[in-house]
């Protein structure tokens, strides 16, 4: 009886304001920052555990190995839920009483652009704190601008397709830092530096080209 009586107000909490369409866009950057943060703990944990070459690396090294598998993170779960929004969800399949694809818009698909505004606050607060050292201005500047589109899309609800299409382009974030990962522990000159290299060069060839197909086939049929 005791649990049930607060398991009512928790439930209550989580409905009418947490998922509530008002607060969705909030709760969801708050969600991904918070995400940030537990990877970049947890890899700092599980690194000094499993990698010997870890504790080794002068400080500066140490926060960018954790930085970046806050971005392998990030760049996994909006490339699945990306990915599943523009070829199987029926968010934006093609139905007319639906309205246009450009104005659809659904409380997932503006949770995970939150948690992605949310991601790219942590990191943009991390490279400023830490600049020069885990990017230049190139790396602000592209933070902004994403964060600024992101935003915008979540807030408005429009144009999150070609916002979930974009997205997509994260698919190479993990290889590319995978392939940070092994130089710096030392493994620049091995076999698997060069498939790293293979795989990152074909993974962008073939989702550049699959997703120019795709933007020109849909924006035939929606101008039919």
């Amino acid at each position: 009886m005791g649990i049930k009586s607060y398991q009512n107000p928790a439930e209550l909490l989580v409905k009418e304001y947490l998922l509530a369409d008002s607060f969705i866009p909030y709760t969801s950057i708050i969600c991904g920052i918070c995400a940030c943060k537990m990877v970049y703990d947890l890899t700092q944990l599980f690194s000094s555990v499993y990698f010997k070459s870890y504790p080794s690396l002068p400080k500066i090294q140490r926060t960018e190995w954790s930085n970046r598998s806050i971005s392998t993170f990030h760049a996994m779960f909006i490339t699945a839920m990306s990915l599943y929004f523009v070829f199987w969800s029926n968010l934006y399949s093609d139905n007319q009483y639906a309205g246009m694809v450009t104005f659809r818009s659904s409380a997932l698909s503006t949770f995970s652009l939150g948690a992605s505004v949310g991601y790219f606050l942590a990191d943009l607060g991390m490279i400023i704190w830490f600049y020069p050292s885990l990017g230049g201005m190139e790396y602000v500047l592209h933070h902004l601008l994403s964060l600024a589109a992101v935003a915008y899309s979540m807030l408005t609800g429009e144009g999150q397709l070609y916002t979930f299409m974009v997205l997509i382009s994260e698919t190479t974030t993990p290889g590319i830092n995978l392939r940070w990962y092994l130089d710096t522990v030392g493994m620049k000159r091995s076999k698997a530096y060069l498939v790293n290299g293979v795989v990152i060069f074909v993974a962008w060839l073939l989702e550049y080209s699959c997703l120019c197909i795709y933007f020109i086939t849909s924006t035939c049929t929606m101008i039919r």
